[in-house]
Order: C-alpha cells, then sequence, then structure tokens
C-alpha cells in the first residue's frame, strides 16, 4: 500500500493530459512496481532459470562496481527484478511536422518538455501514433527495454534488460544510476551525454578491472561505429532543417525529403559493407522519416563535448561530476554553445534508453 500511494502521489503531478492517459501511464507503472521481487530471492528460488539467476547475479556485482568504483547512488534502484511477461516496458511515440525536424513536444513538471509519449500497451503507442500520423507528422514508434524513474521510485532490473550482453547490461546500469545522480528538466541533449559518457567510462573500468583488455578494445571500436552513425545522422538532419527553410512548393520539398533520407540509406549501406551488420539496419529502413532523427541526436550531439571534459579532468570521476553540475547550472542556450555539436539544435528528450537496434 505504500508503493502504491508513492506511485499515485508521484503521477499526479503530471500535466492535464486527457484522463485515459493519465490513468493508463499510473496503471502501467503501479503494474511494474506490483512486479518487483528482491533479486537476492529470485537467486535463491530453485525455480528460477539458470540464465535469469545468472544475470541477476551479475546485475548484483555490477551494482556494487556502480557505488564503489564510480560513485553512482546506492540506493533501491537495481536491487529488484520484476518479469513483465512482453519483450519492452514502454512503447514511446516520437513524432515530427512533414518539414521540420523538430520534434513535437509535451510538457512534465519533473521532466521538463519531452518529445515522446510513452505507453505500456503497444497497441495504444501505435493508435496513437497513427492519429498523429492523421493529423500529418512523421512518427516512428520504438520499445524502450529500460527506463529511469530519476530516482522517484526504486526501478527493478527487468525481464526486458536480460536477453543482453554482460556489458549491454552494465552499461545501462550505469546510464540509468546516471540519471539519477544529475539530471537538468527539459535538456535531455544534456542529460543523455552526461550518462553516456559515465555509461562508457564505467564500461572500461569494470573490463579493465577484470583484465579484458581485447575486449576493452572491441568495446571502443563499437562506440566509435555508434559515433559514426549519429554523425552521419545528424549531419541529414542538418541538411533537412536547410531544405524546410527554402521557398519551395510543398510536392517539391516532399520530392527533396524523399532523395534526402535515400542518401542516408545509401551512406549507411557503405558503412554497413565496410563493418558488416551493425544492428541499425530497421532505424535506415524504409519507414525512415523526420521522426527517426530525434533520440539517436539527443543521446549524441553533446557526448564530445562531455568527454572532453572528463579528460580535462584527467578521467577523475569526482572531479567530472563537480564540472558536470557546473554546466548544469548555466543557461541552456550557453551550455550547448559550450558542449554540443556546432549547427545541432537542442532537442528536448528521449527515452532513456532505446537504442536503435531495438526499433521496429
Amino acid at each position: 500500500m505504500h508503493r502504491a500511494c508513492r506511485a499515485a502521489f508521484a503521477l499526479l503531478l503530471l500535466p492535464s493530459l486527457s484522463g485515459c492517459y493519465l490513468m493508463h501511464t499510473a496503471g502501467g507503472q503501479l503494474d511494474l512496481n506490483s512486479r518487483r521481487e528482491p533479486i537476492e530471492e529470485v537467486v535463491a528460488d530453485a525455480s528460477t532459470p539458470p540464465d535469469v539467476r545468472a544475470q541477476l547475479e551479475l546485475v548484483t556485482r555490477v551494482r556494487e562496481f556502480a557505488i564503489r568504483e564510480l560513485g553512482l547512488p546506492d540506493n533501491g534502484s537495481y536491487r529488484s527484478y520484476a518479469d513483465l511477461g512482453r519483450p519492452y516496458v514502454v512503447w514511446n511515440v516520437f513524432a515530427a511536422p512533414e518539414f521540420s525536424v523538430d520534434p513535437k513536444t509535451w510538457c512534465f513538471p519533473v521532466a521538463g518538455c519531452v518529445a515522446y509519449r510513452g505507453y505500456f500497451v503497444e497497441r495504444k503507442a501505435r493508435e496513437f501514433g497513427e492519429r498523429l500520423e492523421r493529423d500529418g507528422y512523421d512518427v516512428l514508434v520504438g520499445g524502450v527495454p529500460a527506463y529511469s524513474t530519476l530516482g522517484h521510485f526504486e526501478d527493478p532490473v527487468l525481464n526486458t534488460m536480460l536477453g543482453w550482453g554482460e556489458l549491454q547490461l552494465a552499461g545501462t546500469i550505469f546510464h540509468e544510476l546516471s540519471h539519477q545522480l544529475l539530471y537538468v528538466p527539459g535538456d535531455s541533449a544534456f542529460n543523455e551525454a552526461f550518462a553516456t559518457v559515465v555509461e562508457d567510462e564505467g564500461v572500461r573500468r569494470w573490463l579493465a578491472a577484470s583484465g579484458r583488455e581485447p575486449e576493452l578494445a572491441e568495446f571502443q571500436a563499437r562506440r566509435l561505429r555508434a559515433a559514426r552513425i549519429a554523425t552521419l545522422l545528424g549531419e541529414g538532419r542538418d541538411r533537412l532543417r536547410e531544405l524546410y527553410a527554402q521557398p519551395l512548393a510543398a510536392d517539391a520539398k516532399r520530392a527533396a525529403k524523399a532523395a534526402e533520407f535515400e542518401r542516408l540509406r545509401a551512406e549507411y549501406a557503405a558503412l554497413e559493407r565496410a563493418w558488416g551488420r551493425g544492428g541499425y539496419e530497421r532505424l535506415f529502413g524504409p519507414q525512415m522519416n523526420n521522426a527517426s532523427l530525434l533520440a539517436v541526436a539527443t543521446y549524441h550531439d553533446c557526448v564530445p563535448g562531455l568527454e572532453a571534459r572528463l579528460e580535462a579532468v584527467g578521467r577523475g570521476l569526482p572531479r567530472f561530476y563537480d564540472e558536470a553540475r557546473r554546466l548544469a547550472k548555466l543557461p541552456r542556450d550557453e551550455r550547448h554553445a559550450a558542449l554540443c555539436r556546432a549547427g545541432a539544435p537542442a532537442p528536448l528528450s528521449a527515452p532513456s534508453r532505446a537504442p536503435p537496434s531495438s526499433w521496429p
């Protein structure tokens, strides 16, 4: 009852959205909370499948490493497990106008303005996406395997996370705990960059602590590929922004828009020929549109700037956290000018986390 009251109280802080959406969100979070079980009890249960037990034992080690080596919050998050019986915890709906790379937004008191709406039921997310499409928006509906409540609840490890390899699972826990350490409402370009830099540093330290240097090189190569994909999409987004600002007829803009997305697919195909399949195939599929560009840009535009700040303090995390807190106090435009990719818009928010490879 105490947990239910906490959840209901927090959800009453949501803005004046439709009653149906508010009830859906409240019900989904309450259902998730009701399924939590302490990890130690799940591990001790003889009926727990061996692969689940092994992953949860890994989570316990990762959680203690996050506290001891990374200085991340020591609280109740990721000390329980919830099996939701579905492949994703929520499905998020992104939307952008037909001739704009700026997102449609919804505003919340705690999280600020965000560029998505989340649903605990896939059917509801797709129905909402279809309504937006009928209104003329480009839409992307994507499943999210994990997200953070920013410390307002004791976030559990979810069954949706356990199909990952060790490094992705560890990195996700580092990433989500970073949001609990520092979060600026309405500026997920900064928030996601901060969490991504901490995630990457955490994985590097996790591998180094166990003497797994060859795996560290492989991890670095994967991150460089992800950064190259983000750059490719950012460049395409910038070209589209210029196109949409031109005084062209709608049909001419549509033709040029289609050509730009074909260009992005061709550029990705060239990278894929060099790398092999990289997990981004669905992102670059036939449904690629303005909305497809939103979340990836949010995760990457400010990463190089914050990575440079980490390097400047000798990769010491306490000093990096202090520097990030200082930056968080600056006006948003000043913060973005200091950190983020030149020419990039300031995206408002994206879910945490939604790897591109998970999107339909």
